[in-house]
């Protein structure tokens, strides 16, 4: 293949699923991240993972809401579509036709080693073939773009070097044609604790939304499983589920004034989750506001999401010409 694609720059990209609210897991393992990059003048690649979804989600109508709830909480959580590419994930339907070419390069036992795949079986999914394959239509999304970098939690650095491992099978069969992607993790956020201490996930119904109303958020935040000690004897910080969302909002001075508050004793851990309601209430009080704002004009979002799919299109179309040459497909 005397032909390959290059990227003249790092490209930084990632994707969720719009499978229900955002969450606080969500936006501090990986919104965050893809804002602070964007900001910084990364290349970011962004989209939302409506093919993912459908590994859990059946109600068309559910899945069209979900989508646009998902536009207008990225873009209003700091997602610029003028710095940035952000499209659905199924406006490029180049993304398909690289799963099933990637398929014929994936070992099967690459994907029975898959954590997370296991992981859900055990909590009670059923064992279909979209969840087991799941790992290698998340290769295609990175391997599409040429992305070098991909922000994850702990839990999904597997899949990412389940990507590079596709890559490398696929390059050692037709040459230098697919980027090499490497995993990006915070190692102080890579897993958010969720409301019964395990990670934060909608599949565990352990979260706490972003844009689900005052009195629902105030709900999930009391819901946060804690010890059971009287109110006037010092508490323990350290392995405290509150503590530990909490500590997300704070710098390190805040940290250790919350710290203070626990060894002192005086207040119990309803004090500590009010306070845990300011602090996402503060923090995220603008983007509530620009969310309902975008929510009430799709129009507006199409609009967007068109225009990032106008732009993820013409590096896919690309890319897949590199593709189908390889392998022979040229009709």
């Amino acid at each position: 293949m005397s032909e390959k694609s290059k990227i003249s720059n790092p490209r930084t990209l990632t994707g969720l699923q719009p499978s229900g609210r955002l969450h606080l897991g969500n936006y501090f393992a990986s919104i965050k991240q893809m804002v602070d990059a964007q900001n910084a003048g990364e290349e970011l690649f962004l989209f939302i993972a409506n093919y993912h979804a459908l590994t859990s989600v059946s109600e068309g109508a559910k899945l069209k809401e979900s989508t646009y709830e998902a536009a207008a909480a990225f873009l209003s959580l700091g997602i610029d579509p003028e710095k940035s590419t952000f499209w659905v994930q199924s406006d490029v339907k180049e993304v398909l036709e690289l799963y099933w070419i990637l398929s014929g390069y994936t070992p099967m036992g690459l994907l029975e080693r898959a954590h997370a795949y296991k992981d859900k079986v055990a909590k009670g999914f059923e064992s279909k073939h979209d969840l087991f394959s799941y790992p290698v239509l998340m290769a295609a999304d990175i391997l599409l773009y040429d992305a070098t970098s991909v922000p994850v939690g702990k839990d999904q650095i597997q899949h990412v070097e389940i990507a590079r491992d596709i890559a490398l099978k696929f390059n050692n069969a037709h040459g230098e044609i697919l980027t090499l992607p490497s995993a990006r993790i915070s190692e102080n956020v890579a897993i958010v604790p969720g409301t019964d201490g395990a990670k934060m996930s909608k599949s565990y119904g352990n979260t706490i939304d972003i844009f689900s109303s005052p009195k629902e958020q105030k709900k999930q935040i009391g819901s946060i499983v804690t010890t059971s000690e009287p109110l006037e004897v010092p508490k323990q910080w350290q392995n405290c589920n509150v503590y530990n969302i909490a500590k997300l909002f704070l710098n390190e001075a805040g940290q250790k004034a919350l710290q203070a508050r626990y060894e002192r004793g005086g207040e119990g851990h309803g004090h500590f989750k009010m306070y845990l309601g300011e602090l996402v209430s503060e923090y995220f009080g603008q983007a509530r506001e620009k969310y309902a704002e975008l929510l009430a004009d799709k129009k507006k979002l199409d609009e967007i999401l068109a225009y990032g799919a106008q732009k993820a299109q013409k590096i896919a179309s690309e890319k897949m010409r590199l593709i189908r040459e390889s392998v022979g497909i040229y009709r």
